[in-house]
């Protein structure tokens, strides 16, 4: 097992694996589902962006990406740069308390449900990806032994009775002309389980089944498929299946649509003479930072009503440089710009910048002058090395070509890591986020302070 935190430490790989491994990623780059996770350079470049390959030492270094690769038995973990301890040596036990630590940010995240029920977890399970997978497959399991997804579809059929609708144009031309008046060309509404979302869910477990470890993640997923059987094998992309809409009678399937949305979205595989050579399963972290705290305010802090990416605004005249913010907060008494920046924030004593970069100065101050909001927080996360403290920061701006009008900006640094979780006491835990609760009274006393005082 092979860990590597974002931009951090360095690994060694064997030459024969270490050119394999970067052919391969850079044909499953190329091939990736394309989606906003990735910005528009990104999206054109054909040389991947998952690892850092140094040629003159065979060593592989993480870039911004989260999650596991599994290439030719070895297993890559790529672990968040924000639990990086260079006195440390990284140790299996370690590796699990990260991966809860990711599972629970996740489970705030806009993009992914989870099941409510949480438990029974295999307390070995020490990969994320392989708990993500186990969640999908009990939870997609008990869904069809209940009740099988139907929707009418319109089926075109040759019959000897009229069904439906006749067609006669295909009528005429295939069957009068040919003397097979008998059969009649109908279209018509059918109620079918061979439609495009049991088509999704198939190919997604196909898909973990090829890449799961687990014999209990196994057996679930070969319950799926056997309950599917029937279902017809068709490739579905992630953008097909997020416009895949329920009825209120069949709301218990979004939660399935939205893990088969995550799966398709950041996984890549390559496969030579069907055996499969690679699997990866990748997350940008900044993104999950970005989602999970304005999940988090949005399911945990009273009185504040979050706006995530406003996109009516532009820095100039002709419309052409959109300004994004994180996020937009109101409360009843005041409106604040907020902005997520997942970095390590090092500010010395004497440090007068505080830690924060002038870009990001720049970035806030332009969104103020647009959106006409004075107020503007910075949120960091806290590493495992640094101290309990928020580091408050304040940084006053006056706009002369407004009167002077004052632009104050805030920089925080918040808890999302929690030093007292151990392995020990995660296998101890009934519930999958149990050991979290300290944490999330923690982060909610923080922000609240931020916001209402």
């Amino acid at each position: 097992m092979i860990n590597l935190f974002e931009y951090q430490n360095k690994v060694s790989l064997p030459e024969e694996h270490f050119e394999n491994l970067e052919m391969f990623l850079d044909d499953i780059w190329n091939k990736r589902e394309k989606s906003s996770y990735y910005n528009e350079d990104e999206n054109r470049e054909e040389v991947q962006h998952f690892l850092q390959f140094l040629h003159k030492t065979n060593q592989l270094k993480s870039n911004k990406y989260v999650g596991v690769i599994h290439f030719e038995n070895q297993t890559i973990n790529l672990l968040p740069k924000i639990f990086y301890d260079s006195s440390k040596e990284v140790l299996e036990d370690d590796v699990k308390v990260i991966n809860s630590h990711v599972l629970w940010w996740l489970s705030y995240c806009r993009k992914l449900k989870f099941p409510n029920y949480q438990t029974g977890l295999n307390n070995e399970q020490a990969d994320f990806f392989e708990i993500l997978i186990y969640l999908f497959g009990k939870y997609t399991k008990e869904l069809l032994n209940s009740s099988i997804y139907q929707k009418y579809i319109e089926i075109e059929n040759e019959l000897s009775f009229v069904k439906g609708r006749i067609d006669f144009n295909k009528y005429i031309t295939n069957n009068l002309s040919r003397g097979r008046n008998h059969k009649v060309s109908c279209a018509y509404d059918s109620f079918e389980m061979d439609n495009n979302f049991n088509q999704c869910i198939k190919q997604v477990t196909k898909l973990l089944l090829t890449a799961s470890k687990d014999n209990q993640n196994k057996r679930n997923l070969n319950d799926i498929l056997f309950l599917l059987d029937e279902v017809s094998d068709v490739s579905i992309g992630a953008d097909e299946c997020k416009r895949i809409l329920f009825n209120p009678m069949f709301s218990s399937f979004e939660t399935v649509r939205d893990y088969c949305v995550l799966f398709l979205e950041n996984s890549v595989s390559f496969n030579y003479k069907n055996s499969l050579k690679l699997f990866a399963f990748l997350l940008p972290m900044e993104y999950v930072f970005e989602d999970f705290i304005f999940g988090f305010i949005d399911r945990e802090i009273d009185g504040v009503k979050p706006f995530g990416q406003v996109k009516d605004k532009f820095l100039d005249t002709e419309q052409k440089f959109n300004l994004r913010p994180d996020l937009l907060l109101e409360t009843l008494s005041n409106k604040f710009i907020a902005d997520t920046k997942y970095k390590m924030v090092y500010a010395a004593e004497n440090d007068s910048k505080k830690g924060i970069s002038q870009n990001d100065l720049y970035q806030m101050t332009a969104y103020a002058i647009r959106f006409g909001i004075s107020d503007i927080k910075l949120f960091y996360p806290k590493t495992i090395i640094s101290n309990d403290q928020t580091n408050h920061h304040s940084i006053k701006i006056e706009d002369v070509l407004a009167n002077n009008r004052s632009i104050n900006i805030e920089a925080y640094k918040l808890s999302v890591i929690d030093k007292n979780i151990t392995s020990e006491s995660i296998k101890k835990s009934k519930l999958l986020f149990e050991n979290f609760e300290s944490l999330k009274k923690q982060l909610t006393k923080e922000l609240t302070k931020i916001l209402f005082n």
